[in-house]
């Protein structure tokens, strides 16, 4: 993922999310030296996945496929590129948080190793109020 990639990488979260990542929030990502991935295919973004990575362990802070790629196999691929570039820091475990409402990312996770170890009360904006975050954890041993 590079700074030109941030225009068409905003849509995408914009089309995924009700309540997407702004642009400044990737460019940060970039500038603080998180592990920024994309995923394209004939020339065009269709997933990325951004950790960061620290003390033994990774924290996946966003994943995401474009919502009319999904299906395809593509988050379990920019996952395991995520994990495995995990595994090349030494990470021992990688974390991360995902809204309840979202059953096609636990599934993925699931599918993936993780389990939940936690929740995070009122983590993520909602339409009314906030909505809590499931804390999922893996060991990459």
């Amino acid at each position: 993922m590079g700074d030109a990639d941030i225009a068409e990488i905003a849509a995408i979260e914009r089309s995924a999310y009700t309540h997407p990542w702004t642009a400044n929030l990737f460019v940060d990502c970039l500038r603080a030296g998180y592990s920024c991935w994309v995923l394209k295919l004939h020339g065009a973004i269709i997933a990325y996945g951004i950790i960061a990575v620290g003390a033994g362990e990774c924290h996946i802070l966003n994943l995401c496929v474009k919502p009319e790629m999904q299906n395809n196999g593509y988050g379990r691929a920019m996952l395991e590129h995520l994990l495995e570039l995990a595994r090349g820091h030494h990470v021992d475990t990688a974390f991360l948080e995902v809204r309840p409402s979202n059953h096609a990312a636990i599934r993925l996770y699931e599918k993936a190793g993780f389990n939940e170890v936690g929740m995070r009360s009122n983590y993520y904006p909602a339409f009314v109020g906030r909505e809590d975050a499931i804390i999922l954890a893996r060991s990459l041993q």
